[in-house]
């Protein structure tokens, strides 16, 4: 029989997506027969990989996205499993993930009217008023199908949402009536259902951009997000050599320019401190980013002029926000600076004035990098920088590295140096417990990568590693798990003292943030997958124990879990 779920089955094929990743319920009985049926007949269906945990789930997809590109599916159970999806809900939206979340929902018939009809109790209780309600704030479309009739059109139309800038989830529920219902197959022509095309910088915009770069002194460019798309990074570095612009990452998700790049300047966070180079840039082009600096601690030159280019420039999810640019652009990054960059090459440029800008920018990126060489010597025990830097010995030409580092992202990314682009990624949204999930569908999309995630141990414990490990054993997809151990959240303990640091707060000697006594994080790992677990502390010989973890995890394929003792 060819059923609605039969029909949304094809369509998740026809939009190209490869993987579902599933937390089944009472609501698919449908669902479940269609996807045997298509494999006993031979047709396609996306690989289904199942999770026990609804919001890990929703972090696999996230990761997969960020590393192929590709939209991928989540389907889980009725309005209690949308709301287990929890946090990676907000991770994806505020990261411009596009993925498709499907949902049952309770059936709406109770005396065996139609196939489907209610037969267990739970189906009443699950029954809600408003179950896309749940997340409508976060989605970029949402919607109920309710006839077979036109469900690939429904769910191309909700791709179509996903996949256009600003790009994000999606959410579609159907109920089990509706799913088991027959219905007519439908073809349907994919080239009409493209997603809308990415806007572009208009030409008189690109030379006056063009022309203000050029003439600036001291041009900065900040950005956060650009490197989604790795094509950006080359056009970026270009542009940079051409103009003599420096770049500074705020809060970065991607690898935005390569570490090594005389333009690079470094990145922050919640620094509370003014950043030298933002504060001497006499013009500020913002590029792809949500948080270019915190008004409180760091702010550009009140004389510089600043302009802003950005997928969503008005940030129309976020109820405050206004840097106060001069000009403001909706346009693709990518497009946006390499029409910049044709501009520029038509203007008459002064050599000196570029030499000068160029070598200024160089010699503080030369600066910058022997100090943060420098701190890996600095201290005692166990550093992140000592630490990072071991690790980094351990890197191949495919490694990726998922940094969910928290308190410590800024470190980790300064001595991890990422100088490939779409090497190194943070989850783009501020709930925790991305980087296990993430991890798992950074291998599921790249199979021969060398998959690192890097949390805290609070972060750790966000990840639900029960359900973590399980699928990295269950569908092969293994990587090396780095646990920061700092004895607890550090997060509120920085934000308590930013806020009140000579209050109560900074004598007390304990602030309910400390995980002692510590779980044995190995243990978890290896319970649930069969992980093998190292700790490092500040008596370890790094390379030895780095490099016996990293044998582990080329040769045997075993996931692996090392603990930082950090102090």
């Amino acid at each position: 029989m060819y059923t609605t779920a039969t029909a949304f089955l094809e369509a998740l094929v026809e939009q190209g997506i490869t993987h579902a990743f599933v937390n089944l319920g009472s609501d698919h009985p449908g669902l479940v027969e269609a996807i045997a049926e298509a494999r006993a007949n031979g047709r396609a269906v996306p690989t289904i990989v199942t999770c026990p945990n609804e919001m890990v789930a929703l972090t696999i997809a996230h990761g997969h996205t960020q590393i192929s590109g590709q939209p991928q599916a989540v389907i889980i159970h009725v309005e209690c499993g949308t709301q287990a999806l929890a946090g990676a809900v907000h991770n994806a939206a505020k990261a411009r993930i596009p993925v498709l979340i499907f949902a049952g929902s309770s059936p709406f018939t109770q005396d065996g009217e139609m196939l489907g009809s209610r037969n267990e109790f739970i189906q009443w209780i699950q029954d809600v008023h408003d179950q896309r309600g749940l997340v409508r704030g976060y989605m970029r479309y949402d919607n109920e199908i309710r006839t077979g009739a036109n469900v690939k059109q429904l769910v191309h139309r909700a791709m179509q949402f996903a996949r256009s800038d600003p790009k994000g989830p999606v959410y579609l529920m159907a109920s089990r009536e509706v799913l088991e219902a027959p219905c007519e197959p439908v073809s349907v022509d994919m080239a009409r259902w493209q997603p809308v095309t990415p806007c572009a910088l208009a030409a008189q915009d690109a030379r006056f951009l063009a022309e203000r770069l050029v003439k600036a002194k001291r041009p900065l460019i900040v950005t956060s997000y650009l490197g989604r798309n790795p094509a950006a990074v080359d056009v970026l570095a270009a542009l940079c050599a051409q103009v003599g612009a420096g770049v500074v990452e705020s809060v970065p998700s991607y690898v935005n320019l390569p570490h090594n790049n005389p333009f690079y300047l470094g990145n922050y966070w919640n620094n509370p401190e003014q950043n030298p180079d933002l504060a001497a840039a006499d013009l500020v082009l913002v590029v792809d980013c949500d948080v270019p600096w915190i008004p409180i601690k760091n702010t550009p030159s009140e004389a510089a002029e600043i302009y802003h280019i950005d997928i969503d420039p008005l940030k129309e999810q976020m109820p405050l926000w206004y840097i106060e640019p001069h000009r403001s652009f909706r346009a693709d990054a990518a497009q946006a600076l390499q029409a910049i960059g044709d501009a520029a090459a038509a203007l008459d440029t002064d050599a000196a004035a570029l030499a000068e800008k160029t070598g200024h920018y160089a010699a503080r990126s030369a600066a910058r990098r022997a100090r943060v060489a420098q701190e890996v010597f600095a201290g005692e025990g166990l550093t992140i920088a000592r630490l990072m830097a071991a690790l980094r010995e351990q890197f191949d030409g495919q490694t990726i590295v998922m940094n969910e580092g928290i308190t410590n992202y800024q470190p980790v990314f300064d001595h991890l140096a990422p100088v490939r682009a779409g090497s190194m990624f943070a989850s783009g949204g501020g709930s925790l417990g991305w980087n296990g999930g993430a991890a798992i569908g950074a291998k599921l999309a790249n199979p021969e990568a060398t998959v690192i995630a890097v949390s805290g141990d609070g972060c750790y414990m966000f990840t639900v590693p029960s359900s973590v490990h399980w699928i990295a054993r269950r569908y092969a997809t293994p990587f090396l798990q780095v646990v920061l151990n700092n004895d607890g959240w550090n997060a509120p303990r920085h934000s308590a003292l930013a806020v009140h640091p000579d209050g109560h707060a900074s004598k007390a000697a304990d602030l309910d943030l400390s995980f002692t006594p510590a779980p044995d994080y190995g243990a978890i790992a290896a319970a649930s997958g069969g992980a093998a677990s190292f700790v490092v502390d500040r008596e370890s010989d790094l390379a030895t124990v780095l490099g016996d973890a990293f044998a582990v995890l080329k040769n045997e394929r075993r996931a692996v879990v090392v603990e930082a003792r950090l102090g």
